[in-house]
This record gives C-alpha cells, structure tokens and sequence, in this order.
C-alpha cells in the first residue's frame, strides 16, 4: 500500500454552464476547495512523500490564474460580453467550465509538473523538487458544502 499525502487550497471563482437547463447556466460564483493526493510506495530521504512546500510552490502559480476569475464556455453567447474583463476570465475551448472539469485541469497540469523534474525556489531561495516515485493519485474540488467533483488519471 503507497503512502499519501493532501495538501488542501482554497479558491473563490465563478462560472456559467451554458448547457445546463436551470439555473446554473447563469453567472454565479463558489467558494471552492482544492485537494490534491500523492503518491509513493516509499519515503524520501526526509521520510516524506514530498514536502507540502514543493506542491504549493508548483500549483498555487496555476491556482490563482483561477481565483476571483470568471470561467466560461468558449461557445457561450455571454462569453463576448465579458471580453472587457479579460485578465479574469477563463474561457475554455468548446467545454463548459463544470467541476469536473476543473478538476481535470488541475489534475493535467500536476501530471505534467511531476515529469519535468523542475526545482522550484521559495521567496528564500530554498530549493525543491517532487522526488522520483512521486505520482499524482487524484484533484478533488469542492464547489459546494455537499458538493465535490474528483479526477484522477
């Protein structure tokens, strides 16, 4: 059985499902939770998976592309209204911007960290990096209280 470990973000942002028949294909926003779970059958030399510093440092950039933003569908009419607001909204291409999408996203974007062996520096220029046998297991966001979506490859 491998090892896990979470390391939990918060996120406010909102968005519009254009294909939704109710009213959830209109602007509204969530209070959203971002937990991501690695993995690895056996520790680092620090007896970790990985430091939580080496995962914030590598998600929380990508992360808050996402936070106080506007997610929309592409292809949604309403999407050309909000073209003034540019820097804050997140149009995605031909998808309706559901939880498990977003999920999906985060998930992708790790799965590549995780293989690029970068090292990244902290405002103190200490350095850090995902050790070999580290894997993304799965990104579970949470839109609502009740309500959460999960990705995992």
């Amino acid at each position: 059985m491998p090892y896990r470990v979470c390391k939990s973000f918060e996120i406010e942002s909102g968005h519009m499902l254009s294909k939704h028949p109710g009213l959830c294909r209109f602007p509204h926003g969530h209070s959203r939770r971002v937990d991501v779970v690695l993995a690895a059958e056996a520790l680092d030399s620090q007896d970790m998976v990985c430091d939580f510093k080496t995962l914030k440092l590598a998600l929380a950039p990508f992360l808050a592309r996402f936070d106080h933003a506007m997610l929309v569908n592409s292809a949604d009419p309403m999407a050309a209204a909000l073209a003034p607001v540019k820097e804050r909204v997140i149009a995605l291409e031909g998808v309706d911007p559901t939880t498990e999408v977003l999920a999906e996203r985060i998930y992708r974007f790790l799965e590549t960290e995780l293989r690029t062996g970068r090292t990244y520096r902290d405002e103190q220029g200490l350095e850090y990096r995902f050790g070999r046998g580290v894997r993304i297991e799965r990104v579970r966001v949470t839109e609502t209280s009740s309500s959460w979506a999960e990705f995992a490859g």
